[in-house]
């Protein structure tokens, strides 16, 4: 029995017990909760180290994660893909949801937000079984679903969990053998390190094909020089992938903390708990994500469905928060849903919701069979950074004046889901 199987049958007992009546008949919910926690916990932890060192682990070679065996598009879920969506349903609603209103308000991440997400296990599923993960193929799909989930809970929260395992996800795509064995077993460590991306700048109408930040050969490595916005996850960042432009073609680095790295405050509209910076690099040392499979335009694309995905679960929260404050918002003696004027703005927000969701797990399912999708990824990031927008804008309307207040959490939501549109390969599915 591998270890997908083993961590199958874990989580399908613990679903199990979470259905059961029996617990609460014997009163020993509590006792036996607080069992399985400690269990699961001490399950995923591996051996740790005191501090951060980036080693190659020998032997293991190059590792390819193949394409999954599909046909047609198909949106069943499967068995394992069910579970993970209950586990992280569950954490959205009793982790995020509590903690983004206080998040946002002061800017920063709770306190062991990170290390609580890491008991999901997340970084397990990009990670090599050979480097000590339990990726068998490529599981894009898996991780749309997981930001749609985890969306749902806050936009911004999420973004912040996901952002270092979309790192993995990159290097397990892309990384040479070298650097895969240099960085990736770290992912799947007890404590794995804080990892994200800087592909943004702040010029007009940003391409990100276009880069000012330039990458120069500087002996058998290369430097960067350049600025880049909106990196989320702040200062407490220990390893990044930055996109510079290389003799006239933009291509990836990656780069650790340290040496000509520094960072300025750069405070934003929304995606303020996932304390975004300025990163300055300034004859920074790095060497290239991967060889010649390195393909930029998928790397771009992948990051725009893990943002719609995080959008498609924002707006889904969206529109159940409005439709029952529509239902129970007594206003001149009935129930404002029953004006139609409300009625179809939120049957218009619940069509567009599962257009969005349709669309980006299509993309998803064609990139998971190692198909071409680019076509799919580009018609789902302009849908839903358009949509997206309108679902929040209708949000706030919905709840009127009090949708302005942050009494109300639309706002926020109005504020976080703009970053669909501006937000370049911040995160990968």
């Amino acid at each position: 029995m591998n270890a997908n199987q083993i961590q199958g049958l874990g989580l399908n007992f613990l679903n199990r017990f979470a259905q059961s009546d029996w617990p609460d008949r014997l009163k020993v919910r509590k006792p036996i909760e607080k069992l399985l926690y400690t269990g699961s916990k001490t399950g995923f932890q591996l051996l740790g180290v005191a501090t951060r060192t980036f080693k190659p682990a020998s032997g293991a070679g190059k590792q390819r994660l193949p394409a999954a065996a599909k046909g047609l598009f198909d949106i069943s879920l499967s068995e394992e893909q069910q579970m993970m969506r209950d586990t992280l349903q569950r954490f959205a609603k009793d982790v995020l949801r509590p903690a983004a209103h206080n998040a946002d308000h002061h800017a920063e991440l709770p306190a062991g937000l990170l290390a609580q997400a890491q008991e999901l296990g997340l970084n397990f599923y990009a990670v090599p079984e050979a480097l000590g993960g339990m990726a068998a193929e490529q599981s894009v799909v898996t991780n749309v679903l997981a930001a749609e989930d985890l969306g749902y809970g806050d936009f911004t929260l999420a973004a912040a969990i996901l952002t270092p395992m979309s790192i993995a996800n990159a290097l397990t795509r892309w990384g040479t053998a070298a650097q895969q064995e240099k960085y990736l077993p770290a992912f799947a460590e007890e404590n794995p390190p804080v990892a994200t991306f800087a592909i943004q700048e702040a010029t007009p109408g940003f391409n990100p094909t276009q880069l000012a930040t330039t990458a120069k050969r500087a002996g058998t490595g290369y430097v960067l020089n350049g600025d880049k916005s909106l990196v989320l996850l702040g200062k407490n960042a220990e390893l990044f992938l930055v996109a510079a432009q290389l003799d006239g073609q933009p291509a990836v680095f990656i780069v650790e903390a340290g040496a000509g790295v520094s960072f300025l405050e750069d405070p934003a509209m929304g995606l303020k708990a996932a304390e975004t910076v300025k990163l300055r690099l300034e004859n920074t040392p790095a060497e290239k994500l991967g060889e010649d499979d390195f393909d930029y335009q998928a790397f771009l694309d992948l990051g725009a469905l893990a943002w719609c995905a995080l959008a498609v679960g924002t707006c889904q929260a969206v529109l159940d928060y409005t439709a029952q404050y529509a239902n129970e918002r007594i206003a001149f003696g009935e129930p404002i849903s029953h004006r139609q004027s409300v009625a179809f703005m939120i049957a218009d927000m619940a069509i567009e919701t599962d257009a969005m969701r349709i669309l980006v797990w299509n993309a998803a399912s064609l990139a998971e069979a190692g198909r071409p999708f680019h076509r799919e990824a580009y018609l789902a990031r302009l849908l839903c950074a358009e949509k997206s927008m309108k679902i929040g804008n209708d949000g706030v309307q919905i709840v009127g004046g009090h949708g302005f207040t942050k009494e109300h959490p639309v706002e926020r939501w109005y504020r976080d889901l703009r970053a669909t549109a501006v937000m370049h390969s911040g995160l990968h599915a």
